[in-house]
């Protein structure tokens, strides 16, 4: 996975509440087990019309928001299915992070081993944002994770929380298994020091 460190981007605003897995990728598209093009089948049923064309004004289909690194979602999002394919669609499109004022547990743990920052923020700071998005397309805000720092344009900081072990395979850019191979040496160290004992089949 790509580290993720410092990021500033723009926002796309999609602030209804409830978005629930089926709707970020419905589920006639969960044939396939690689994350490659699930993007363009991020939300499917409501990106795209009945004949398969775009509809004008779902906001991934409109120019201005082209290149949004960042998903400024409602709250509760990723309720319903556990189904993994809803971060690889999110991720395969492109955004690197989603904010809302809560997750759900599944789609926030799902969210996070596949290097894509699920960000809670207050009910104000997520109004203000909404509004500045809609107001102007291009604002942007940079996205901290060393300090746990959320820097809007007026350069106020809003903090928020992330668990230590997701944190740290975030910025180095590695998975469980990643992080498990990273700590290899040591592993091996600890079981040379302590060699399996043999089963001699006596019962005490």
């Amino acid at each position: 996975m790509e580290p993720f460190t410092n990021l500033t981007g723009r926002l796309v605003a999609i602030p209804k509440d409830h978005i629930d897995t089926d709707q970020i990728i419905p589920a006639r598209f969960l044939k396939t087990i690689s994350k490659a093009g699930l993007g363009q089948n991020l939300f499917a049923d409501w990106r795209y019309d009945g004949e398969g064309q775009p509809v004008a004004d779902f906001p991934l289909n409109q120019p201005e928001y082209a290149g949004a690194r960042i998903l400024l979602a409602g709250d509760n999002f990723g309720c319903g299915s556990s189904r993994e394919h809803a971060p690889w669609a999110l991720t395969d499109y492109g955004f690197r992070a989603i904010i809302s004022t809560s997750f759900a547990d599944i789609f926030r743990n799902n969210a996070l081993k596949n290097g894509l920052l699920p960000l809670i923020v207050d009910d104000d700071t997520h109004e203000q944002l909404v509004s500045l998005v809609s107001e102007d397309p291009t604002t942007e805000i940079t996205i901290d994770l060393d300090t746990q720092s959320l820097i809007l344009p007026d350069g106020r900081r809003v903090t928020f929380p992330i668990d230590a072990f997701s944190k740290v395979c975030l910025l180095e850019g590695l998975d469980q298994l990643g992080y498990l191979l990273k700590h290899g040496p040591a592993i091996e160290a600890f079981e040379a020091a302590h060699p399996q004992r043999v089963n001699t089949g006596v019962r005490g």
